[in-house]
């Protein structure tokens, strides 16, 4: 069975919509295969050739000093391109992302690329946790993962936390074990070769005698009792 090969992406931009100009300024991907973090990026800050506005400045950060003297997308689209391959990718709030990615495919005299290599994961979360919020902040919150690392928003910090999300999403918690939890730190398993041990037939016998010598098991009492 071939890998599973995934790319989560962020983006930051001068303003929210565009069609009025706006131009992305941040690009920033995270690998994974099989659902794992490979620690293969792809980071750029981009020249958008025209003025960030105070308002975005405001989100991520990013003046227009600073990104003055930075490549413009079709300088590094071909790299851009080459990093996501055919991969799907993951986004959150995908329709946003992929309107200013398309947008400058098509700047650069590139194809652009279809919603249906998109995974949403806003969506994602709106159908898993109905009625609760689906902000990048609060799902990273739901899983106790650390925000300490996120002054303002940024393209590389939050696909990086994008994928510990959609990686919590998409399998749960399982192969994690959760350590000092008064600052979110945990170590993923999924990262670490591990073998699994199946118990033996006698093993078995001898685990079903005991569980018919507990009587009353606290597993099977209510909540309420």
């Amino acid at each position: 069975m071939a890998d599973l090969r995934e790319i989560v992406l962020d983006t930051e931009t001068t303003g929210l919509r565009v069609k009025h100009g706006h131009r992305i300024i941040e690009i920033g991907c995270v690998e994974l295969v099989n659902k794992v973090r490979t620690g293969k990026t792809f980071h750029t800050y981009l020249n958008p050739q025209r003025k960030i506005d105070p308002t975005a400045y405001e989100v991520h950060g990013i003046s227009d000093e600073l990104v003055a003297d930075k490549p413009t997308f079709s300088k590094v689209a071909e790299q851009f391109m080459e990093f996501i391959g055919n991969s799907n990718l993951i986004i959150h709030n995908a329709v946003f992302d992929m309107q200013f990615i398309n947008q400058e495919l098509t700047l650069s005299g590139r194809y652009t690329l279809p919603m249906h290599r998109a995974i949403d994961t806003l969506l994602m979360a709106r159908k898993k946790f109905p009625g609760s919020q689906a902000s990048l902040d609060a799902l990273c919150r739901r899983f106790n993962i650390s925000l300490h690392a996120r002054e303002k928003h940024g393209a590389l910090v939050d696909a990086e936390l994008l994928a510990l999300v959609y990686i919590e999403m998409s399998s749960g918690s399982q192969g994690q074990i959760r350590l000092d939890a008064s600052i979110n730190r945990a170590i993923n398993l999924r990262n670490y070769p591990y073998r699994i041990f199946e118990a033996s037939a006698d093993e078995l016998r001898r685990h079903a005698y005991i569980m018919k010598l507990i009587k009353e098991p606290i597993w099977m009492k209510s909540d309420s009792a």
